[in-house]
Order: C-alpha cells, then sequence, then structure tokens
C-alpha cells in the first residue's frame, strides 16, 4: 500500500520527484514561469503551486514578479533557483589552486586562483580549502546555504568512492581526497575527474546543450583529459577512467613536428610548451590566450601551427571511433583551435573517414575558464537536486 505526504493525494515518493523535477527546471532553465512549469512537466496548476510552495520553503528557490512584457492572459511568477543556495568548486593544478563558490542560479559568486611555486600535496590542498572557506563565510557567504564541495582533480579517480587513484602531475596516488576535504569544511565532498566535470558542465549549461554526442577535451597545466556524452549520457568507464585522449600516442606525419620521443599526445600538444615559447613560466588562461592572441613572434606562430597539426589528427582519430556532432574544446586546446577555427575544422575532416566527419562542428568550451568550476559544482549539488526535501545545508 502506498504511503501519502500528510494533507496529499499524491504518492510520497512522487512527491519527492517531483519536487526533484521542478527544481532541476529551475536550475537548468534558468528562472521558468509557472505556466512553463506545468506545460514541461504535464503537472496541474495547483499541483505546481503546492510544489512551488515547498521549495520556497525550503529556501531552494525564490518567487520573482513575472516578465512585464508578457500581455496576454494573468501574468504568471518566475521561478528562479535561489542565489543563495551555494556548491564551493575546486580545481587543483600544478601551477595553482582555483576554488569558487558557484550558485544554484548558475552564478559564480567567488573565485580566487592561488598560484604555486611548487607541487601541492593533498593535505595542503584540504587546508587551504577550509582556509577560503571561513573566510567566505564571514564575509561574501556569510548568508549562503552550502550544498557540499565538488572538486575536479586532472587525474584518474574511482568513481565508486572518490579515491584519486593516480594524479601524476600532481604525484598525488591512491589519496582519499574526499575525507580529508570534509575533515576541514564540514561538507560533504564529492571528487571527480576534471574533464568528466568539464563535459557535464558544457553538456548542461555551454557549447554542447541540447547535443547528445559529444567529445570533450580540457587542457590544463596538467596535460589533457577528455570527457564523452553518448545519447544525452556521460560515459565515464568501468570503473570512472574513461576519457584519458592524452595518454594516446599521437600520429605525427612529419619527423620535424616530433618534439618528444615516443611521448604521448599531452608531451606534444602542452601549455608548457606554449608558455616556455613565449617566455613566461605561469598565467591563468584569460592571460595565456591574451598572449597568444597579441605575440607576433614567428617562433610563437610555428609552436602554435606544429600543436594545432598534432591535435587535428588526434581528434580525427576520436572523430572516427566515436561519431560525435561536436567536438569541444577547452583550455589552452580551445585557444589552439580558435586561431583558425574553420581551418582547424577543415584539417581533423580531412583526417577522418568521409562519413564520420560529415557535420562535424568543433567548439571552444563556451564557459571558459569557469567549465571545470561549473561541472564541479554540479556533482556537489547532485544530492541536493536529488532529494530537496532532505537538504541540510552546511
Amino acid at each position: 500500500m502506498p504511503l501519502y505526504s500528510e494533507g496529499m493525494n499524491e504518492p510520497v515518493g512522487s512527491r519527492q520527484a517531483n519536487l526533484s523535477r521542478l527544481l532541476r527546471l529551475a536550475h537548468l532553465e534558468g528562472p521558468v514561469s509557472r505556466a512553463t512549469l506545468t506545460g514541461m512537466t504535464g503537472l496541474n496548476r495547483s499541483t505546481i503551486a503546492d510544489l512551488v510552495g515547498d521549495l520556497v520553503s525550503l529556501g531552494l528557490v525564490e518567487e520573482r514578479a513575472p516578465d512585464p512584457s508578457r500581455r496576454v492572459g494573468r501574468p504568471s511568477p518566475l521561478v528562479a533557483a535561489h542565489p543563495r543556495v551555494t556548491a564551493i568548486a575546486v580545481n587543483p593544478e600544478v601551477d595553482a589552486l582555483t576554488i569558487a563558490a558557484v550558485g544554484l542560479d548558475g552564478t559564480v559568486r567567488r573565485r580566487e586562483r592561488v598560484e604555486m611555486t611548487g607541487l601541492i600535496g593533498p593535505e595542503r590542498t584540504a587546508e587551504l580549502i577550509g582556509e577560503r572557506l571561513d573566510s567566505w563565510r564571514a564575509g561574501d557567504l556569510a548568508d549562503a546555504a552550502l550544498a557540499g564541495v565538488g572538486i575536479a582533480v586532472p587525474g584518474l579517480v574511482r568513481a565508486s568512492d572518490g579515491l584519486v587513484r593516480d594524479a601524476p602531475h600532481l604525484r598525488w596516488t591512491d589519496t582519499a581526497l574526499r575525507e580529508l576535504v570534509e575533515t576541514a569544511t564540514g561538507l560533504p565532498t564529492v571528487v571527480g575527474n576534471d574533464a568528466t566535470m568539464g563535459v557535464l558542465a558544457e553538456h548542461l549549461f555551454g557549447a554542447a546543450r541540447g547535443i547528445d554526442d559529444v567529445v570533450y577535451l580540457n587542457g590544463g597545466a596538467s596535460g589533457i583529459g577528455g570527457g564523452l556524452i553518448v545519447q544525452g549520457m556521460p560515459v565515464s568507464g568501468a570503473r570512472g577512467y574513461s576519457g584519458e585522449f592524452g595518454q594516446n600516442r599521437p600520429g605525427i606525419a612529419s619527423p620535424a613536428d616530433r618534439r618528444a620521443g615516443d611521448g604521448v599526445l599531452e608531451d606534444e600538444v602542452s601549455r608548457a610548451r606554449l608558455l616556455a615559447v613565449l617566455g613566461h613560466d605561469n598565467a591563468d588562461e584569460p592571460a595565456l590566450a591574451d598572449m597568444l592572441r597579441s605575440s607576433t613572434s614567428p617562433e610563437v606562430r610555428d609552436e602554435v601551427a606544429r600543436q594545432r597539426r598534432i591535435l587535428a589528427t588526434a581528434l580525427a582519430n576520436a572523430v572516427n571511433v566515436l561519431n560525435p556532432a561536436v567536438v569541444v574544446l577547452g583550455g589552452f586546446l580551445a585557444m589552439l583551435a580558435t586561431d583558425d577555427l574553420d581551418g582547424f575544422t577543415r584539417a581533423v575532416v580531412a583526417q577522418t573517414m568521409p562519413a564520420n566527419g560529415e557535420d562535424l562542428e568543433i567548439r571552444p568550451a563556451a564557459l571558459g575558464q569557469d567549465r571545470l568550476l561549473i561541472g564541479a559544482a554540479e556533482a556537489a549539488f547532485s544530492d541536493l537536486l536529488r532529494d530537496p526535501a532532505g537538504f541540510s545545508p552546511g
């Protein structure tokens, strides 16, 4: 016999599912009217009003005045994810630790990049996250309802428990990062591969929104990682280790283009090599993009062209295997491609099977430097979105 909510005529499980459904729509679609929610869910107006009232009481959404441009019929209030509901997103890298506060409404409320002169260990990473969070709670995040922490790690992360099996550039092996951060912050923590979180963010909010078959490659200080969307679903592999495109061995047509002997893709197509030819040791993504765009050095242009040639071949292999509709490139890979996006796309398609290359699009990540942080926040919001009524803010 089904259980029913007190005073309601729907099963408890159905009510939880409907609360989750409405909160996800407000989160993913931005402010939406009650009328739109009625049309999207098939629920009647009174049920929508009741569910929205519950979400407002829980502090998860807020209702706003209707759009004044709507002149036909009775205006419907807009339902928006509450900006005070916040996740802490973290991306540890070899050159910096980036921490952000991301609202359920998609706004990045606060971001801080802590540059490193040497590799940071997992214990110090957890300490820094805790220190920054304490500072933010006393200031900008004093009003925040914290959902948890999401961490995008450049390495292999076991899907079952978030154990960092191997982050080679950080030199982390079998690291229980989740437990360290939960102890430092008192918040539930989710740890995942950075590119897996990046493709999720771009699929939900960015360049791959609405696209069911996507290959995503992320280029960062630690190398090249990847993520996959197949038939609308993220593909992580048996234990969460899929998408390591940077470890493939690229075909290099000209021996003169080879720099790393028998190296893998990320040894040849490399952010560090771009910085070196620019004469810099470190830079964040906007600064690197500005330097590449403004440089007139023949050495810089030659290195960009060399890396583009090798990357085009690597992507052609991925397109032949996976037949995506869209390839999304993040980080310095997007900078390489957008140097001449049409020409780069032609170079990829020229190396694919003709049918696989038909209508292929290559797009830069639309979320820019926030893509990994937004993906990490999405992971931190997952329990809240699954069970809004059970939310207990930190």
